[in-house]
């Protein structure tokens, strides 16, 4: 199986947060090359600030590992993990983190800091950004636009 293959799982998943009137973001989680878990952005739905795709599929990973510590597994997700995502895959102890769309605003994988590989901390994971790159853009990108239309149909 490849990266791709792989982030079209996780495409799917935010196409149900597109779905749901979530911000577009979709995770998977794979050990062994095969899928453990997967989630999607359900932050508005849960009224859950830390409701990221990224946590709830770490907490559905351990669930299926029975352990905290997921050594062996890489974290497929459409957008550059967030300071918060970013520090929870470190504590989890992922292998790798693969993205899609870079966010050098507010990005923890390399976009506006790296998080995932911070000298000081006890634990770093191997990043590979930009596979579906386009794909996870312009889901995003179409999702944002929709949200800046006013109510007359005209753009801002």
């Amino acid at each position: 199986m490849t990266d791709e293959h792989f982030m079209q799982d996780a495409i799917r998943q935010a196409v149900k947060a597109y779905e749901a009137d979530e911000v577009p973001v979709g995770a998977v989680v794979v050990r062994e090359g095969a899928v453990i878990a997967r989630a999607w952005n359900q932050v508005e739905l849960l009224k859950d600030a830390t409701a990221h795709a990224e946590m709830i599929a770490l907490t559905a990973a351990e669930a299926a590992v029975g352990d905290w510590r997921l050594t062996g597994c890489t974290l497929y997700v459409t957008k550059e993990p967030c300071p918060m995502c970013a520090g929870a895959l470190v504590h989890c102890r992922l292998d790798r983190v693969v993205f899609g769309a870079a966010d050098p605003q507010g990005g923890a994988a390399g976009g506006a800091m790296n998080l995932l590989q911070f000298p000081s901390l006890n634990h770093a994971c191997d990043i590979t950004g930009g596979v579906m790159e386009p794909d996870c853009r312009s889901l995003l990108q179409t999702f944002f636009k929709e949200k800046r239309k006013p109510s007359n149909g005209t753009e801002l």
